[in-house]
């Protein structure tokens, strides 16, 4: 399978599954459950960044040479938020609140994945075609 194919399927797969967080996001919002039920009113508003995310990431499919800079972003983004969560989960430990690292796992690997599929830069395919 040639690797831009591959990278499309990640990007769509990517997409889809950050773009189908908006149904969380529609239910917190709808039934107020952020703020009734939870009283986090964080989660709606950490929900409302994977949406676009996904959405540009779906545009960048067609084309990812064209849009590296969205899946270095998108890649990034994973990362840091795993490692954030990595440090959460580290210290709900230490405090007895006990979480699984599986959420920090899938984000890690999700960044991972498309920082290893990220197209090379324009001027390295331009230096190589010339």
């Amino acid at each position: 399978m040639k690797r831009e194919r591959l990278t499309q399927i990640v990007l769509v797969i990517v997409g889809l599954l950050n773009l189908a967080l908006i149904y969380f996001l529609y239910m917190d919002l709808r039934h107020s459950s952020w703020l009734l039920e939870r009283k986090n009113e964080v989660e709606p508003m950490f929900l409302s960044f994977f949406i676009p995310i996904g959405v540009f990431l779906l545009v960048a499919a067609r084309r990812p040479s064209e849009h590296r800079s969205m899946i270095a972003l998108a890649a990034w983004w994973n990362i840091s938020h795993g490692m954030v969560m990595a440090i959460q989960t580290v210290e709900g430990w230490i405090h007895a609140v006990h979480r699984n690292f599986a959420d920090v796992i899938l984000f890690l690997v999700i960044g991972g994945v498309l920082l290893a599929l990220l197209p090379a830069k324009r001027e390295a395919v331009a230096q190589e075609v010339a």
